[in-house]
């Protein structure tokens, strides 16, 4: 086992030479290499690699080419966020492009991302997804994932929605990608097949992030996953969308403003 000074020692001296000579995105030496240069042993450099990535420096799997980490991209996520979107849903579309979730998240519009992705199709509702919408088990669901990338090399983030199939049929161009991204996101595509959202319910669950989360996110080890689950509920008190975000918890802040009744 390599010696735990000796391989600390060594994570602090690659972090200054990873600020003073790389850039985001850059390749890392491999281990041998680093082992050569610095005269230590492989174990050593690979357990100060191993903590480089904890402290969010590096990223890649064992095994695999290191890269020089592309930082990502801070998310302050407010429950006052749901009226904004509310209130651009009667807007022309001009004004519903300009206001989209990627803008109220971190401030940066969806023309600036590095990669915006939607893919759709349909399927039958998983049962957990089933039980929140009211739906029979085996009922179609339209399935939208959103995937973004603020810069090459980022992980991604991503989003799983699901709409009850018989309520998205009400309006073809739901179905449509070359309608992507759609200008005023969920509430507005509600809108169009006749639904005005009353309320949001944000379930807030954590966990580990899976082997796949981890490499395509860009998660370092030890970083756990809050997950969200929001349900969007009609005036009638249908839920009408189901939606499933996985927050890294190094990137993303959670911020809940209560207004209080006056007496």
């Amino acid at each position: 086992m390599a010696n735990a000074s000796k391989y600390l020692e060594l994570a602090d001296q690659l972090a200054d030479e990873i600020r003073r000579e790389y850039e985001p995105g850059d390749r890392f030496p491999t281990v041998m290499e680093l082992a050569k240069a610095h005269s230590v042993a492989p174990n050593t450099v690979s357990r100060a690699v191993q903590v480089l990535k904890e402290r969010g420096l590096l990223s890649g799997k064992a095994g695999g080419t290191t890269r020089v980490r592309v930082q990502p991209m801070l998310q302050v996520r407010q429950n006052t966020r749901y009226q904004s979107e509310k209130d651009v849903v009667l807007q022309p579309e001009e004004v519903r492009r300009s206001a989209g979730v990627a803008e109220l998240d971190s401030g940066v519009s969806v023309t600036h991302m590095h990669e915006n992705v939607v893919q759709l199709d349909v399927l039958p509702a998983p049962p957990d997804v089933a039980e929140a919408l009211g739906l029979e088990v085996g009922a179609l669901v339209l399935r939208r994932i959103g995937t973004r990338r603020h810069k090459r090399g980022a992980g991604v983030g991503r989003s799983v929605s699901y709409m009850p199939h018989d309520l998205a049929s009400r309006n073809a161009d739901l179905f449509d990608l070359d309608r992507e991204p759609w200008p005023g996101g969920s509430l507005h595509q509600l809108h169009t097949v006749g639904v005005e959202v009353d309320r949001i319910e944000d379930r807030v669950t954590a966990s580990m992030p899976t082997d796949a989360e981890m490499e395509e996110q860009d998660i370092p080890p030890g970083v756990p996953v809050l997950r969200v689950r929001k349900i969007s509920y009609s005036v009638t008190g249908s839920a009408v969308e189901v939606t499933d975000i996985p927050l890294p918890a190094d990137r993303v802040e959670l911020r809940y403003n209560t207004q209080l009744e006056r007496w």
